[in-house]
């Protein structure tokens, strides 16, 4: 598993942090003496996969560089309830002002690796593979997508530039998938690859009339992206998406489709519980 670039990371833990701390930082921290040592643990509450540990680590040594992180469990682990994740030793005022960025950053991240990991153990014995989508949290983009990675799934576009995504609006405005598709051949390189996102089988026998990478089976039952593998008959990859859910997704896999992409992994996938427990040293 490649790690998040440092450069990367750093941004966003660092506006995270100016975003908590403020330019008057943590005025609580005159409860704490200056001089006080702590010890702490942060502590998965819940089952799940764990994500951003990293940022955790980053998070405590931007505000102080003296507090030591251990991390107890490695990146993508599966940990059950009470598990201990990160041991923590050093000066209390630091480690009460970073608790609360830390753990924003390790819960969602953490959250969204499990809720793939569920996705991905629902098609166990199949070919499909999860993936995620652009439906990300500003400015979380790139902490998003490693921690579908961690759970198992494969990132669609990180962005608009790695590739053409011709979707219902774009064929609305060129008039016809077909055309769509040789307007975006004639303004794209031989490296940018082109997919393009069909409603019914007759868009999809457009769209491989149009010679495209790979084509979107769009809001499709799953008989209905059966019926699109039998027709394609592996030319191209097919991806499923729209009402991708943990209770349907095994028929959609079923099905035969390459891929299953569902946004609500990065849009609203729930946090997982996560808390960190001081004492005074």
């Amino acid at each position: 598993m490649i790690p998040l670039p440092a450069v990367v990371l750093e941004e966003v833990v660092r506006r995270a942090l100016l975003e908590d701390l403020g330019p008057g930082g943590d005025p609580s921290g005159a409860l704490v003496a200056g001089d006080a040592m702590a010890r702490g643990e942060i502590v998965a509450r819940e089952a799940g996969v764990i994500a951003g540990l990293e940022a955790v680590a980053l998070a405590f040594h931007l505000v102080d560089a003296s507090v030591a992180v251990l991390p107890k469990v490695r990146e993508g682990a599966h940990v059950a309830a009470g598990t201990v994740l990160v041991s923590l030793d050093g000066p209390a005022a630091g480690m009460l002002a970073a608790e609360r960025t830390a753990l924003n950053l390790l819960a969602r991240m953490s959250g969204v690796a499990s809720a793939t990991a569920h996705l991905v153990e629902r098609l166990q014995g199949l070919r499909a593979r999860v993936l995620c989508t652009r439906k990300t949290m500003p400015g979380l983009r790139a902490l998003d997508k490693y921690a579908v990675r961690l759970g198992g799934g494969v990132n669609h576009r990180l962005g608009l530039g790695d590739g053409v995504l011709i979707k219902d609006n774009h064929i609305a405005l060129a008039g016809s998938v077909g055309e769509a598709i040789q307007r975006v051949k004639g303004r794209v390189g031989p490296m940018c690859p082109i997919e393009v996102e069909v409603e019914d089988l007759a868009g999809l026998e457009e769209a491989l009339a149009g010679g495209v990478a790979m084509i979107l089976l769009d809001n499709m039952t799953p008989g209905q992206c059966a019926a699109a593998v039998r027709l394609v008959a592996g030319c191209v990859p097919l991806e499923a998406s729209g009402g991708i859910t943990v209770d349907n997704v095994r028929a959609y896999g079923e099905a035969g489709v390459d891929y299953l992409s569902a946004g609500w992994l990065t849009h609203s996938a729930r946090a997982l519980d996560c808390s960190l427990d001081m004492r005074g040293l």
